[in-house]
């Protein structure tokens, strides 16, 4: 096309977009700001939530429970959060697996999809199957990802799940077997997709050497990830065992997460996997889902530059009330990893990874900024309440200390939230085949029009808005 031609264009659409925003801010604003009274007046569960803050029930799993409060005589009662996958404690999980030296993730992963803990053997031979099927399939990640590199790597990710539809030879097939078989194949790719977008971001973006590593069959998914995003190939046991640590925490989180059921809403349409799957990788990226480590993160390095003394808790209260008072921050308000929707007084994951995150700022010189976490940590709720007056249990979670531990072992921050992907996968997989079985019916919640009547103007008889 003539530059010319394609700037006058360019031109015609900008000013042309700048009227429809303002026509859009200044006419018939009710329609799109709908006035929050509405919301008690009708009694709509916002954020399907109850005015007590306890979910609404929309289905029922036996995949993953979230406990975090108890109902007493109507009200809702705070208690020690647990998580339980298949009905077994995770604290459980975990313990057993650092006692006997091993990784956990790939039993985590079996417990999930087939409902109980595996034989040494069972375990064997699923952890080949994983390992075999982890090679993408031929010139995918030079027609897929190199082609269309992206500066942000959940985006490319949601993009090479839509794209493994078309290297399925029945990828519509919505059957036990076919399920269960792209679901094997997606746990097995994820880290490959992740590692090899972002070595493609890196040259492509930051100016840095091509650097790809084919998928090492001998290596945990944990040592494996490590081990591709590493140009010279290196990691310490530690940083695999940590690493191991955070994705069976991440695993799974309950039907009612937001992309859990975002993948229950999908295959409720018999939709294929990838379309559902990539949704649910979508829902994760937002910064009030799995993209909140990464916004943590971000969040304490603005508090570490603008807060002097990061012991005296005088000056970091103040920090934290200047945040929570669109002051400093982000203007949204909101002291990242901190509060969960189901945990009250503690979610067992955040407990179980300070503790690694405690030893590994001992081994690796972050001492002071560990403390200068579970100083915030402490003082979060306080400030919530002398701000908004609100006086209620409130707990960190995963992401408070998450992108820590990752910050810790040197992995890139854009890598944080696609970690959890490569962990959550295993959950959405297990929940879309629980959904295709059990589910039969569309998920369609209700929603109420608000828009007055009116009668169609035909077009000669209309009158353009003034700005």
């Amino acid at each position: 096309m003539d530059n010319n031609v394609a700037n006058e264009k360019k031109a015609y659409i900008e000013k042309h977009f700048d009227k429809y925003i303002e026509l859009f801010q200044t006419q018939n604003t009710s329609w799109n700001q709908i006035p929050s009274h509405y919301f008690t007046d009708y009694n709509v569960k916002r954020g399907l939530r109850n005015a007590d803050g306890t979910g609404v029930l929309a289905g029922l799993t036996a995949i993953g429970e979230v406990h975090g409060y108890v109902m007493d005589e109507g009200n809702k009662a705070p208690v020690e959060g647990k998580l339980r996958y298949r009905g077994i404690d995770v604290e459980d999980i975990v313990a057993h697996c650092r006692a006997e030296k091993r990784f956990g993730f790939e039993e985590t992963a079996f417990l999930l999809l087939f409902g109980f803990l595996p034989s040494r053997e069972l375990l064997e031979e699923f952890t080949t199957v994983l390992a075999y099927k982890r090679n993408l399939p031929d010139e995918f990640t030079e027609d897929m990802i190199f082609k269309a590199p992206s500066k942000n790597i959940m985006n490319k990710l949601a993009r090479c799940v839509l794209a493994l539809y078309s290297y399925d030879e029945n990828p519509d097939d919505i059957s036990l077997h076919n399920l269960l078989d792209q679901s094997l194949n997606l746990i097995a790719r994820f880290p490959i997709l992740v590692a090899n977008a972002y070595s493609c971001k890196k040259h492509y973006f930051d100016g840095d050497s091509l650097v790809l590593h084919n998928p090492n069959p001998s290596l945990s998914v944990a040592e494996n990830f490590l081990y591709m995003i590493r140009p010279d190939n290196q990691f310490t046991p530690l940083e695999a065992e940590i690493l191991d640590l955070s994705m069976i925490l991440q695993a799974e989180h309950g039907g009612g997460n937001n992309s859990a059921f975002a993948v229950h809403v999908l295959s409720s349409t018999g939709t294929d996997t990838y379309s559902a799957i990539s949704a649910s990788v979508g829902s994760l990226k937002g910064p009030k889902h799995g993209g909140a480590n990464d916004k943590m993160l971000s969040q304490m390095a603005e508090i570490k530059e603008n807060v002097t003394d990061w012991t005296d808790e005088g000056e970091v209260l103040e920090y934290l009330k200047k945040i929570i008072r669109k002051e400093a921050g982000d203007g949204k308000g909101l002291i990242y990893g901190m509060g969960h929707a189901v945990y009250t007084i503690s979610d067992p994951r955040e407990v179980i990874l300070k503790e690694r995150a405690e030893y590994l700022a001992s081994i690796t010189g972050h001492e002071k900024e560990f403390k200068l976490h579970d100083l915030v940590e402490r003082l979060a709720p306080i400030a919530f309440k002398e701000v908004k007056g609100i006086e209620k249990p409130m707990c960190a979670n995963v992401d408070f200390y998450s992108g820590f531990v990752y910050q810790m072992m040197n992995i890139p921050q854009e890598l944080y939230t696609p970690i959890f992907a490569m962990s959550r996968i295993v959950g959405w997989c297990a929940h879309r085949i629980e959904e295709v079985i059990t589910g039969k019916k569309i998920i369609r919640p209700a929603y109420k029009s608000m828009v007055k009547r009116q009668n169609y103007t035909p077009i000669d008889e209309r009158i353009t808005p003034q700005i």
